[in-house]
């Protein structure tokens, strides 16, 4: 080989590097936007993960709410049905005579 086909070869070579490289670098830019994506999303995903508990909380303290709500109910139902009682049997006592000199 000459030394002209030599320069020519090696040319070629460090073309061929200098591309290699350069498709690298664009990898490794890559690789640096996906890396920062996945702590964005993995970010998000533990902002979602405790807006979630916090909704299961609140959802807790509804139904514990609902609960109570449903007992006072019960117990409102009973004390009416117990006023009742006591309205009635209070009328029961009043006796009216009529034309007793």
């Amino acid at each position: 080989m000459s030394d002209k086909e030599q320069s020519t070869t090696m040319e070629r070579i460090l073309q061929e590097i200098t591309a290699v490289s350069h498709r690298i670098e664009g990898m490794d830019a890559s690789i640096t936007s996906l890396t920062l994506e996945t702590k964005s999303m993995r970010s998000d995903i533990a902002g979602f993960q405790s807006r979630v508990t916090g909704l299961e909380q609140g959802m807790g303290s509804l139904e514990t709410q609902e609960g109570a709500s449903q007992d006072r109910d019960q117990d409102l139902l009973y004390f009416r049905s117990k006023l009742t009682d006591m309205k009635d049997r209070s009328r029961r006592d009043n006796i009216r005579l009529l034309g007793i000199p």
